[in-house]
Order: C-alpha cells, then structure tokens, then sequence
C-alpha cells in the first residue's frame, strides 16, 4: 500500500475535536493504515473524538500523549483510547500504526441491554485508555484480536460481519480485565479539567501571532495563572509559554515548507517579533536552519513503500469491493 506522501495534519474544530467522520451511521467503524512520518512534524497533533480508538505499532516507536499521561511504546505493542478524550502521537522516524475507529454504539445499540452493562461502564468512565502489553496474558489476547481485525479488512465479502463480531471479542477482553475500579466516580473534574485545557489551547491557537501573556490564557478560561500552569504540566507535560513557542514554531515551518514568503515575514507572522532570535530558537528546536529547513522540504520525495486505494464516500456504506486502506493525511493542511 502506498500512502499519501503530502504534509498534512489532523484537523479539528475551536475545541479540538477532530473533524473527520470515521464511518457512517450505518457503518459507524472506520479503518486506516498510516505512517506518522507522512504527518506535519510526524504527529498527530492534539485531538479528541466521540468515537473508540484502537492502535497497533506494527513497526517503529510512538510516544502518546492521552489524558494526563505520556508513555512511549515499541512496535509490537498496542493501546485503548476512550471516547472524548484528548491525544496525541508522534514518533521521530517512520512509524507504521494500523488504527481503527468506532462508535461504542457499533459494538451494540445504545438502548441495548448488552450496551448498557457492558459498553457503558467502560465510555462513562474516567479510564482514559489501556496500554497492550504481549507479554501479558490477557493483553495478548486482545492484541490478537485487534491483528485479526486489520486482517479482515483484506476479506471484502465478510469484512463488515467479521469486523463486528471481532470486536465484541476485543471489548470483552477489555471489559473482563482492565482496572476500572478506580474509575468508578464520577469523571466531571477530568471532563471540566480537559475542557478548560482546551479552550486555553484553542485561545493559543488564534492569536499565537500576536503578544500573548499568562494571564491572557487564564482570562480565557475563566482560571488563576496557577491553574493554568497546572493543567498545562498536567496534560501536556509543557509550561503553556513553551507550548506557544513549539506551536509558533510548527506554524512557521509550515509557512516555510509552503511558501516562499521571506524568513523575516515568516518570524514576524508567527509572532516572533526578532528574526535572529527566531532563528535561533528555529535552529534548536529543529536543528536546521529555516533556510536549510525550506531547501530540505523542497527535495523531491522518495518513492512510496505502502500502499493506499482510494476510499469510499464516508456516508456510504461499504460495498464488496476491495477494501479501503485510508490514512487521515489526506489534502495538504490551511
């Protein structure tokens, strides 16, 4: 399969939540095969959506971000990501991750008995994910299952049936073995934590070009400077003025990568007011100049290894033709 070798990105709305649908109401499960190396900066930026993820790392190593914790995990190995909650993925080299999204709803009906006892308890819970492990019992069960998953996606005339009913296996598992005793209480602190984190990420997002300080953050939402300071170490492991900085820095290679607007425009419109010292902090943070960096990604690509058909229309239901192998890097980024 060959993926799309454009620079792209995850998009999302003000409040972070991604925007690509993942199936469709009738077929709320949605496959993709991707290599972080084809994403902006080889991340998937931060992101939340309704719906189920399961990971696999096929080949490379990936350091996630999700919920409150950052962890690195080496091919192989595999991790649970629950509804609504806040992630990120990046890996400094080629990173091969086979992903699927769902609905909970595609696992049974939301008025179902089964979904009530056993869905339910899982999604309403603060458990924010699960790490797959193959050296533990149960873990290598369900990574088992979620391999089997990505095969049956090859097997057009039984993909959808085969799909489903491997993924009821898959959260059985998950239901049967993961800890969620902690999670028992009530989730709203968390939920009002990461949503107050993502108004102050989103407020950095529209006006990073212009002069911003703690306390513009705090009085975004609503929260004192230390709070902020908190939330920021808590989440993202970052002090917010540093991830300004990282996030002026992306916006600015991206200028540079898809413009050619001189270096001095493109410190200035990523609100570094002196060019040397963007070009200093340009150099440390990518260890190229923005010169080097533009010439760099202006050099033709290398021919793809993988492989990726074209997909169906995300509101049509899957036919028996051959399978897509989507990845979400699909069309350049604004």
């Amino acid at each position: 399969m060959n993926f799309d070798t454009t620079y792209s990105r995850i998009t999302t709305d003000e409040s972070l939540m991604e925007t690509v649908q993942h199936g469709s109401r009738s077929y709320p499960f949605r496959f993709y095969y991707e290599n972080l190396a084809l994403f902006d900066f080889n991340c998937v930026e931060w992101h939340w959506h309704t719906e189920l993820e399961f990971v696999y790392i096929e080949s490379g190593t990936v350091t996630f971000w999700i919920g409150e914790k950052q962890f690195v995990l080496p091919e192989g190995n595999g991790v649970f990501i629950n509804s609504k909650i806040l992630h990120r993925f990046y890996s400094p080299t080629d990173a091969i991750i086979p992903n699927f999204l769902c609905m909970p709803s595609f696992i049974a009906p939301q008025d179902s008995f089964i979904y009530q006892k056993y869905v339910q308890p899982i999604v309403t819970s603060s458990l924010a994910f699960q790490v797959l492990h193959g050296d533990v019992r149960w873990q290598a069960e369900a990574l088992s299952s979620i391999k089997q998953i990505i095969a049956v996606q090859n097997h057009a005339s039984s993909r959808e049936l085969a799909t489903a009913s491997l993924l009821q296996k898959l959260w059985l598992e998950l239901y049967e073995n993961a800890d969620i005793t902690y999670a028992k209480c009530p989730m709203q602190d968390s939920a009002s934590s990461q949503a107050r984190l993502q108004l102050m990420m989103q407020y950095i997002h529209q006006n990073y070009p212009q002069d911003i300080l703690l306390g513009d953050i705090a009085g975004c939402a609503g929260v004192s400077k230390s709070t902020v300071l908190n939330l920021f170490h808590r989440y993202l492991h970052l002090t917010p003025i540093c991830y300004l900085i990282n996030y002026r820095l992306n916006e600015a290679a991206l200028l540079l990568s898809k413009t050619e607007k001189k270096i001095a425009t493109v410190s200035s419109e990523t609100g570094f007011h002196n060019v040397d010292y963007f070009c200093r902090l340009f150099k440390k943070h990518y260890h190229l100049t923005p010169t080097e960096y533009r010439k760099k990604k202006a050099l033709p690509s290398l021919p793809p290894v993988y492989a990726s058909p074209e997909t169906t229309p995300a509101d049509t239901h899957p036919d028996n033709s051959r399978p897509p192998f989507p990845s979400r890097t699909h069309g350049e980024s604004s």
